[in-house]
């Protein structure tokens, strides 16, 4: 009975370690350490190289896609059972993408809070309607369509930085897709830190508070100097 009762305390001790050994949370900070957030841990983190690749639109051999690589930092996490960066614009699964971008004197001189609104995908009106005269005028079909805004928030944030957050609804194929995208640039007008969460409708408004509770970790950190 003695060695039973050794063998079952043993066994919940390392159970306890084991469970200690794994954080709720994963803790993500961008290379530069200007943007820091916390992902759950049931998400699985991505290369998001292939979403720069598609975002961008260039050449990923080329001059200016090295350039940029040097300007720009990504991440990106996955519920799904079977992870895929495929996964950005739709998925029944919770998905979130999240860069970094320290930004080129010409963008520096650009930026506005309606470019950070459009930073990743066309949501300000002239925006939306120059991204459809584009796919008129090279005969391809729309891959976004029926958008609507759901909430539209400028934020004032701590030293200086300010940003947006928008919430908003897109049919992809047959699927209706939400999103929530925060933008903020920094107070001297340097980087731009975007977090983008989405999922199928469905999803996103059953788990609407937990993707609040993630967006509320997305956070400019404080550096010395």
């Amino acid at each position: 009975m003695k060695k039973a009762r050794g063998l079952i305390a043993v066994t919940v001790a390392v159970l306890m370690l084991s469970a200690c050994g794994q954080p709720d949370v994963h803790y993500v900070r961008d290379e530069a350490g200007t943007t820091y957030f916390a992902v759950p841990s049931s998400f699985t983190q991505l290369d998001s190289e292939p979403i720069e690749q598609f975002l961008s639109g260039g050449n990923p051999s080329s001059v200016a896609a090295a350039v940029r690589a040097q300007r720009v930092w990504s991440t990106a996490f996955d519920q799904a059972a079977q992870p895929s960066v495929d996964h950005l614009l739709g998925s029944p699964d919770p998905f979130i993408y999240a860069t970094v971008h320290q930004l080129t004197e010409e963008q520096r001189n650009a930026v506005s809070l309606n470019r950070l609104r459009d930073f990743i995908l066309p949501v300000t009106d002239q925006v939306r309607e120059l991204y459809a005269q584009k796919a008129a005028a090279t005969g391809q079909p729309l891959l976004f369509t029926n958008f609507m805004l759901i909430k539209d928030e400028e934020l004032t944030l701590e030293d200086g930085a300010r940003g947006v957050r928008v919430r908003f609804e897109y049919q992809i194929g047959q699927d209706m897709q939400m999103f929530d995208h925060t933008a903020i640039l920094d107070a001297k007008g340097a980087t731009v830190s975007v977090m983008l969460i989405g999922c199928e409708s469905v999803c996103f408004r059953k788990r609407a508070a937990e993707f609040d509770k993630i967006e509320s970790t997305f956070k400019l950190l404080r550096l010395p100097g």
